[in-house]
């Protein structure tokens, strides 16, 4: 007999709910944590990357457009092995990724490393994302912001890790690698509740070519200022150390975001918190431009950790509750986080020390002024 989720029920107690799917919301924790103290790690790495390699800042840069290639492979690979996808095989393939890092052992073998931790990346945005909403039935919405705001954990604590281990990007990635095999070893369990949610009713296959543009601009802002927002603060002359530092006050607001929007997305329409979150970010990199980056770079944090789940909550009712829903929306977001850093990063050195927060106030106000005029049409 299926295990009830909720779906009809909306009372249903939510301690039960977590209850039968300990396993699932526990590793989904565990592995974003993870993804958040990766990804956070590549910003404050580069400057120490191109140095050690002896390479430019512009190539340094291709970590992140490594990163997400690998992303994109992933949930490219999603199409073809769906529901076959387990929790410990893609923290597996993220743990691999990291350890390569690692080992330090040279820039072809680092951008390796960054292409799978990215391919796990993805794989886990779609196994882990789209399970939890099925899982917890009607609170789903909700535990997927939880979900996300984890990120956050990890994205938080990795940039004062590696301040505190001396700016040494090795040592860090190997504390994630050590992290990622703990998680591996406990993530059989998990596989088995993810392969009983992914097996539900599923909805009509509605391709939404709008909000899939929406959702590739929104990610490829948030690429940009996760992977070249230190260097960019650098650049507007703050040392590395403050970039660094600021990067985990950067995610702390990102946390925060993510975490308000538990309780406000039951106010508001999630395209329309979307709209918000844009106008905040153009404000936000306004003041980062023309009064203080630091500030506007924390502001920038905030809004940004609204993009995903309110973009892909829109897109999935848009789109339907079809397997193939999932891959495409995060699909759509990976082409602009692979393509914004690869086109930003070779004009990163020649910009003026406010030059990154003027591209960034024009490409979100831009997208501001096309979500608020499709405002009504998304929310219907």
């Amino acid at each position: 007999m299926a295990r009830d989720t909720g779906r009809g029920n909306p009372e249903c107690d939510v301690r039960d709910l977590i209850k039968s799917n300990l396993a699932l919301l526990t590793v989904s924790i565990a592995s974003f944590i993870l993804m958040g103290a990766g990804t956070a790690l590549y910003g404050p790495a580069l400057p120490v990357f191109a140095r050690s390699f002896d390479i430019q800042i512009g190539t340094a840069g291709l970590l992140i457009s490594a990163h997400w290639i690998g992303c994109s492979i992933g949930v490219a690979a999603m199409f073809v092995v769906g529901a076959r996808a387990t929790p410990q095989w893609v923290v597996a393939l993220m743990t691999l990724g990291v350890g390569l890092m690692a080992l330090g052992l040279g820039w072809p073998l680092t951008l390796l490393g960054a292409v799978l931790f990215g391919a796990g990346y993805g794989c886990a945005t779609v196994v882990f994302n789209p399970r939890m909403l099925r899982a917890f039935g009607a609170r789903g919405p909700a535990m997927l912001s939880l979900l996300n705001a984890t990120f956050g954990i990890g994205a938080i604590g990795a940039p004062l890790v590696f301040v505190a281990l001396g700016n040494d990007p090795v040592l860090s990635f190997a504390i994630c690698a050590v992290i990622g095999v703990v998680i591996t070893a406990c993530a059989g369990p998990a596989g088995r509740e993810a392969s009983v949610t992914a097996t539900a009713s599923t909805m009509p296959f509605r391709l939404n070519l709008p909000m899939l543009v929406f959702g590739a601009v929104a990610i490829s802002v948030e690429a940009c200022l996760t992977g070249l927002g230190p260097t960019a603060l650098i650049k507007a002359g703050l040392s590395e150390t403050a970039a660094a530092q600021l990067l985990s006050a950067f995610f702390l607001a990102f946390l925060a975001a993510r975490l308000c929007l538990m309780v406000v997305a039951t106010w508001l329409p999630a395209f329309t918190l979307f709209t918000l979150a844009l106008l905040g970010a153009c404000a936000s990199a306004l003041i980062a431009a023309l009064w203080s980056p630091g500030v506007g770079f924390v502001g920038l944090g905030f809004f940004a950790g609204m993009f995903f789940p309110t973009e892909y909550v829109t897109a999935t009712r848009k789109m339907g509750d079809n397997p193939k829903v999932a891959p495409t929306i995060i699909g759509a977001g990976l082409v602009g986080g692979v393509f914004a850093p690869l086109i930003m990063s070779p004009f990163l050195g020649a910009m003026g020390p406010h030059g990154f927060f003027w591209v960034t106030a024009c490409v979100t106000g831009a997208l501001a002024l096309a979500a608020l005029a499709n405002l009504r049409a998304m929310n219907s």
